[in-house]
């Protein structure tokens, strides 16, 4: 594959072993070893490291993708990010939808507990005498109800 090997004192060795070969055989592909080397050469000691991690990531994404390179896979990556963003924001929406429907409801249960849902009923004075026996057990003036109450949440059972 590659017509020479590298010796301890190469540029490429401290960046390149022997066992990951394919590593510089892409770089190698798509850049050239002789530029590979310039470009090693041109940035400072501590970032080289940096620089190499970057050629091979750029070599690897130009041979998979010849045309687009890593901008493709930026440019896809931009498009999904955008469309999370959308689903994000209707999600969002259906969110604060639910929550005004929910403080709606509240509001009509509270409402519906507020109100006297069954109004105090006069007694005619006839129908008083006819039933003074049980005038002593029960308040004719008005009629007793009990409260029905709803849960805020439901749970999903029927």
């Amino acid at each position: 594959m590659l017509r020479r090997r590298c010796d301890n004192d190469c540029v490429l060795s401290p960046y390149f072993p022997a066992e990951e070969i394919e590593k510089f055989a892409s770089v190698h592909k798509v850049f050239g070893a002789s530029n590979v080397i310039k470009m090693i050469q041109m940035v400072e000691e501590a970032k080289r490291e940096d620089a190499v991690k970057a050629m091979v990531y750029e070599a690897t994404a130009r041979l998979r993708d010849p045309v687009y390179g890593s901008a493709g896979i930026i440019l896809h990556l931009q498009k999904m990010v955008d469309e999370l963003k959308s689903q994000l924001e209707a999600t969002s929406a259906q969110v604060l939808e639910f929550q005004a429907r929910r403080d709606q409801l509240r509001r009509n249960l509270m409402n519906v507990h507020s109100l006297d849902i069954v109004p105090a009923v006069h007694v005619d004075p006839l129908f008083n005498a006819c039933c003074s026996t049980l005038s002593q057990e029960y308040d004719h003036h008005t009629i007793a109800y009990d409260h029905i109450s709803f849960p805020l949440h439901h749970d999903g059972s029927v």
